[in-house]
């Protein structure tokens, strides 16, 4: 039956609407992860991609299972835990002498994580200096030297049953300087020792004035303040921070001394005093690190609410939170 004009157009309409309608499924099924889902423009709301995480570099980490009773951190676990927080890099601290922990954690799974993940970890080296190599310090020189080689950018944590200037520690030391690598080290009563004032680290401090040397644990951050007896340096001071402390005339002195903020006594050293802690952390941005000794799945880490809640002026964050990590380590070199 012939068609009137007025049928001829809807007929033509119908069929355009049509074919439009397939095509929109056709692109929209071929350009989309959920394949046949189309939308229309303001039909869904819109789509983003995780934001990448940049606040933080953590320069103190471990994987694997560190203490007896503790989870297995796994280097997937750690990275699910830095996105959540917001840390775009962390360095993963081997632990090597048996005084550090109830298990060690040596340098090849720090090394094998960060070459799977090399935008993500960063690997230190550690070897007890009490450890039989042939060789003596040329010995240490291969053996870290290697590591170095290999992608590790710093040694540590050097958590040892030693005095802290003991001649087996300077030769690490000593070693560490001439490849030009950081040492990070843990200091408390039974490792890393010394004395109110620090006297030792001082004495490593001015021996070897090219290495720098990153503090952490109770016996360190305790010398936020001074008047300290020796019991002390194995604890969490609460109050007030006393006139003297050995960090602040250490660090005036020694331009190749730096503090690492993590665990329990780094969170203590600031919120003990938070008038001191926070213009401390302002005086010496230069000069800190951010850390949180994050080491099995679902552990506390007080650092991320503690330190915003001081309110740092910006350039002072950014230094503390990332920037001082980037210099020291060289990690955009």
């Amino acid at each position: 039956m012939p068609l009137n004009r007025r049928q001829f157009l809807k007929r033509s309409i119908r069929g355009l609407a049509a074919a439009g309608a397939a095509n929109i499924v056709a692109n929209e099924a071929a350009q989309s992860d959920r394949p046949g889902r189309f939308s229309i423009p303001g039909l869904y709301a819109a789509e983003t991609s995780p934001k990448k995480a940049s606040k933080y570099i953590d320069v103190h980490t471990h994987i694997g299972t560190t203490w007896n009773g503790n989870k297995e951190l796994t280097a997937d676990d750690l990275l699910r835990w830095m996105d959540d927080h917001n840390v775009e890099k962390s360095v993963l601290l081997p632990l090597t002498s048996p005084e550090s922990s109830s298990f060690l954690l040596l340098t090849e799974p720090a090394l094998a994580a960060a070459k799977a993940h090399p935008d993500r970890f960063t690997p230190f080296c550690s070897i007890d200096p009490r450890t039989s190599l042939r060789g003596g310090r040329k010995g240490f020189l291969d053996v870290i030297g290697k590591y170095v080689e290999q992608g590790a950018r710093g040694f540590g944590e050097h958590k040892v049953g030693l005095n802290f200037d003991d001649p087996l520690m300077m030769q690490i030391y000593d070693v560490c300087q001439e490849l030009q690598i950081p040492l990070l080290f843990h200091m408390d009563n039974l490792r890393g020792k010394d004395q109110p004032g620090l006297p030792r680290l001082e004495h490593a401090l001015a021996t070897f004035p090219k290495l720098n040397f990153l503090g952490h644990g109770p016996g360190w951050w305790a010398s936020i303040s001074g008047g300290l007896t020796q019991a002390e340096l194995m604890s969490y001071p609460t109050g007030k921070v006393r006139p003297g402390g050995a960090i602040d005339t250490l660090m005036e002195k020694y331009p190749n001394l730096y503090g690492d903020l993590s665990a329990g006594s780094g969170a203590n050293s600031i919120s003990r005093d938070r008038e001191f802690g926070r213009e401390f952390m302002i005086r010496r941005q230069d000069r800190l690190l951010f850390g949180t000794d994050y080491l099995q799945p679902g552990q506390a880490v007080p650092q991320f609410e503690l330190f915003d809640s001081l309110d740092l002026p910006t350039d002072a964050a950014e230094k503390v939170f990332r920037g001082n990590a980037e210099r020291v380590l060289k990690l955009n070199s």
